[in-house]
């Protein structure tokens, strides 16, 4: 991604998803199942906060999901930067799986189809029953961006969450439809993302890794 030039006074909302945890190696839907970080999750979250420092970024906050997966990797990096530890918000918690809960990542087209949307390299359920809607992310993820936006007026702010509230905080931001949002790119395990008035919605990634799962 080029190099962005930037306005003095303007929040900047940074979205870093979670390393690895056991659900992702195992290829087990999570959503607010509370698995801990892999070995190899740890090492993402590492590498998340070297590349930040790389990219001589700086946070004024860091808030997380309260979810074990996304809390330890936000204090991973809050302790590489030097920062105090990051503050919980509920609001940032993965969508609810509902039924889907506990399956097999593999076994999505099988149980959900014709309610699935195709995407690279994710097939994603629409509706299951007991589960969050993505339209219902998507004004959770309008909670979160008008909370900070009353807490921070300019500067950096880190928020550390999962790969679909995550994505659905994109789609609020930028007014973009929630399938569009699904298929426009991937938001891989400790990948970082950026909302600001000066990126642009296509310029997704401030950068990606090396994915062993999705």
């Amino acid at each position: 991604m080029s190099e962005r030039c930037y306005a003095v006074s303007m929040l900047r909302l940074y979205i870093a998803r979670h390393g690895q945890d056991e659900d992702n190696a195992n290829g087990i839907l999570n959503g607010r199942r509370d698995m801990p970080l892999t070995k190899l999750g740890v090492r993402q979250a590492e590498q998340l906060a070297k590349n930040i420092k790389e990219r001589k970024l700086a946070f004024d906050a860091v808030y997380t999901s309260p979810l074990v997966r996304a809390r330890r990797t936000a204090e991973i990096v809050a302790a590489e930067l030097g920062m105090k530890a990051p503050v919980a918000l509920e609001d940032l918690t993965e969508m609810d799986f509902g039924v889907m809960t506990g399956k097999r990542v593999q076994d999505i087209e099988k149980l959900c189809a014709p309610d699935i949307i195709k995407a690279d390299p994710v097939v994603y359920f629409i509706n299951p029953q007991g589960a969050e809607t993505f339209p219902q992310a998507i004004e959770r993820g309008k909670r979160v961006i008008s909370w900070v936006k009353g807490k921070h007026t300019d500067g950096n702010v880190l928020l550390v969450c999962h790969g679909d509230i995550g994505k659905m905080m994109y789609a609020a931001y930028y007014h973009l439809d929630w399938e569009t949002i699904l298929r426009m790119f991937h938001f891989g395990n400790s990948e970082l993302l950026l909302l600001a008035e000066d990126s642009p919605a296509e310029e997704t990634h401030v950068f990606a890794i090396e994915q062993r799962n999705h």
